[in-house]
């Protein structure tokens, strides 16, 4: 069974909508691990649209289990990462007019950038994974770099249609994956999963890790709603 890593970021865009101090991502944490979450995941992206240092700093003092930090080949990001040592630096492509990460990192065409990024997470002392997309010749790249895992993009299989076509995105994840198990190195996958459609990305085998957030995210306010409505009344209501 894999491990479950938990992506918190769309606590803090609630928050950053209001630029105020709730709900807080730290918060969130806990209460994951609470859970049983494996990890917590955060992107601490380069415009901080949503997460903030702070949430770093504080998540990474805080935190019991593997802290993921998501980021882009990004000096100043990079800055950050490496002083504040999170337990694991997944590296992701980034553009600003992007809602959230569209695809995997070019590792075959950006492969010195992305070589000298990972080595100074190394050296730091952070384990590095690369979001990929499931093509076989970003996996081949990627194995020459000497990182710890690849996170395997699972946004085309989360958008396929149920049926032969989400079958044949399946099949292309299955295949990548095992080209990452036979060149030594962990598998990870994520984007796009759902309480609908994570069953089968979680049984592919060698799966070690997913990372999951923004249906977590909903599903929360959703089964949460009532007890704070409820909470609310209960405070406003004169006796």
């Amino acid at each position: 069974m894999p491990e479950l890593g938990v992506n918190i970021d769309h606590v803090a865009t609630v928050r950053q909508a209001r630029q105020t101090n709730e709900p807080d991502p730290v918060w969130a944490a806990a209460l994951a691990e609470l859970g049983g979450a494996d990890g917590i995941t955060l992107h601490l992206r380069e415009d901080r649209r949503h997460m903030q240092d702070r949430d770093l700093q504080i998540l990474r003092q805080t935190v019991t289990v593997k802290l993921n930090l998501e980021m882009a080949c990004d000096r100043d990001v990079l800055d950050v990462a490496c002083s504040i040592k999170p337990d694991q630096a997944t590296l992701v492509p980034e553009k600003r007019e992007e809602i959230t990460t569209e695809g995997g990192l070019d590792v075959a065409g950006l492969r010195d950038r992305v070589a000298e990024v990972a080595a100074r997470l190394q050296a730091a002392g952070v384990s590095v994974s690369l979001f990929l997309d499931p093509d076989l010749q970003q996996i081949e790249a990627a194995a020459q770099l000497g990182v710890e895992a690849i996170e395997l993009h699972t946004g085309q299989y989360a958008l396929a249609r149920p049926g032969v076509e989400r079958d044949k995105e399946l099949e292309t994840v299955r295949i990548a994956a095992a080209e990452i198990r036979k060149s030594g190195i962990t598998l990870h996958a994520g984007h796009g999963l759902t309480y609908r459609n994570v069953a089968p990305i979680a049984t592919i085998e060698g799966m070690h890790e997913l990372n999951i957030g923004h249906s977590i995210v909903a599903r929360a306010m959703m089964v949460g709603f009532e007890r704070a409505v409820r909470e609310m009344k209960s405070l406003t209501t004169i006796h």
